[in-house]
């Protein structure tokens, strides 16, 4: 069973393979929870409550605590290229909110014993097990130069997926070391990692560092990735292959 819905600022979709409508609603009833706490576009929830300082920390929620945990530690883990805090001073924990939210959709489905399913937001990926056809999961990257062509074909085999760029939704990211600096050496970064939240936040701030991020992954053990630069040329960590053939 397969649905698809925008929800935070993006099309969703969830496929079950072996659950039904009830699996999916869980899915999307958790998933609108988190929209609906961490949106800096709707004035009502927590995050816009904070950024207007109308909640102090000591009231803070134990959802939104985890999220800046997460965050504190991508920054020092990526010297200084991911910071949810941003150039106006507000805060944005998007690059940390949506890979844990997939993750943890990944979760909640497992607990309702789905052993094999897909999970896509806005290019972040969780899957597990099969498809419908028996097959494992295949995730097409695309060219950012022409995104109805797929220009690379992975299978995460049970990994987290998450794709960083400007091609899609513009110059979303920005170097916290110099938020002035044009980001347009490289165009996208797929990175794939043990999980959702993992492959997403190293695919934000590898970006963010230009043509040095798919050197930054390299180096970090359980990550690959393959970047697109603004001339076309594609590089992929050492391990990546492994992820191109079932």
């Amino acid at each position: 069973m397969r649905e698809m819905r925008d929800m935070m600022g993006m099309p969703i979709t969830v496929e079950v393979v072996d659950g039904g409508a009830d699996s999916i609603r869980a899915v999307f009833d958790y998933l609108k929870e988190i929209d609906e706490r961490f949106s800096t576009y709707k004035d009502t929830s927590e995050i816009s409550r904070i950024n207007r300082g109308e909640i102090p920390e000591a009231e803070w929620s134990d959802e939104m605590r985890e999220v800046f945990r997460f965050a504190e530690n991508t920054k020092r883990e990526t010297g200084g290229y991911f910071d949810i805090k941003r150039a106006d001073a507000t805060i944005d924990p998007s690059g940390i909110v949506k890979g844990l939210a997939i993750r943890r959709a990944g979760l909640l489905l497992k607990q309702m014993e789905c052993k094999n399913f897909f999970i896509e937001a806005g290019g972040d990926i969780e899957s597990n097990g099969k498809n419908a056809e028996g097959q494992e999961w295949s995730v097409g990257i695309r060219n950012p130069f022409n995104t109805s062509e797929i220009v690379k074909v992975i299978y995460p085999k049970g990994d987290g997926v998450a794709t960083s760029g400007s091609y899609e939704r513009g110059n979303h990211i920005y170097d916290p070391h110099d938020p002035s600096r044009k980001l347009d050496e490289v165009v996208s970064i797929t990175v794939i990692g043990p999980d959702a939240l993992e492959a997403d936040r190293f695919a934000t701030a590898a970006f963010a560092m230009g043509r040095d991020g798919i050197r930054f992954i390299e180096n970090i053990s359980g990550l690959e990735a393959y970047s697109i630069d603004s001339s076309g040329t594609a590089t992929m960590t050492s391990g990546f292959e492994r992820f191109t053939s079932v």
